[in-house]
């Protein structure tokens, strides 16, 4: 089985590929569940060239049409990736408990109100620095809110750190990365191997193969396998080696999730 449980469409500030176009593209690339989990940032910077607002009836009004339009072709779920601050725990925690979702992301996008993605953050730090920083805020976003169900891309930044490789080491940041996984485990959240970062040109996965093993030595089960898409051509993308990738840092099964809650299928 092949299962995305990150992957955007239209009603997502950064894409502009129609739902219809991922679910097709999902059944041409064999998969055999496809979540949509569209960004919700609230309180983003006023970027002038993005905005990551979500209108969620709009958004779950369509998806269930789609639901009954490819029923029996795909099973399609409903999920959503919040862009997580430590200010916003309250506002995050009324918003899913006001919607159906089959599952939620938390994710940090923003660091002290900059988004990494900008080159004005590496303006202000380092690139260790910044990695630090970065890993410091999710913490404090894990600390402040844990109505979600996995992490996401937990070394995200490195994407966009202006280093030679763009590797994250785990050992440069041992403390704080197992301080966030054992807060995860200890917590009943999982993470996600998204293979974004090899789209961005990574060679490896977000997080890569030294996080995840690490998880799972500390005893974290639950991971769920997500591309990250926000065109067709990468629904499902990597997801063969992503299956390795798991079964070598130690991993048996991989996660799904319906209505919130979690079903394990066996690699």
């Amino acid at each position: 089985m092949k299962a995305d449980f990150h992957i955007h469409s239209s009603f997502s500030g950064d894409c502009d590929t129609p739902p219809e176009e991922m679910i097709q593209a999902g059944i041409r690339h064999g998969l055999s569940i496809l979540c949509f989990t569209e960004h919700l940032d609230a309180d983003y910077p006023p970027y002038p060239d993005i905005s990551f607002e979500l209108d969620t009836p709009a958004y779950l009004q369509s998806i269930r049409s789609l639901q009954d339009k490819w029923k029996g072709q795909l099973d399609i779920r409903i999920g959503t990736e919040l862009g997580l601050q430590p200010h916003l725990g309250s506002f995050y925690r009324s918003y899913v408990n006001q919607y159906p979702f089959d599952f939620v992301i938390g994710s940090t996008h923003l660091v002290d109100q900059f988004d990494p993605y900008y080159p004005e953050f590496w303006e202000i730090y380092s690139a260790r620095d910044g990695i630090c920083r970065y890993l410091e805020t999710n913490l404090k976003n894990i600390q402040a809110f844990d109505d979600f169900d996995v992490y996401g891309h937990l070394d995200y930044i490195v994407r966009y750190a202006p280093m030679e490789p763009r590797k994250f080491r785990y050992s440069d940041y041992a403390n704080l990365t197992d301080e966030i996984l054992k807060l995860l485990i200890e917590k009943g959240k999982g993470i996600e191997i998204n293979t974004g970062g090899f789209k961005a040109g990574l060679g490896v996965p977000n997080p890569c193969p030294d996080i995840l093993r690490r998880y799972r030595e500390l005893g974290g089960e639950i991971i769920t396998t997500g591309s990250d898409a926000h065109f067709p051509h990468y629904a499902g993308y990597f997801f063969d080696e992503a299956q390795e990738i798991l079964r070598s840092c130690g991993f048996r099964y991989f996660t799904v999730y319906k209505e919130r809650k979690p079903s394990f299928v066996k690699l």
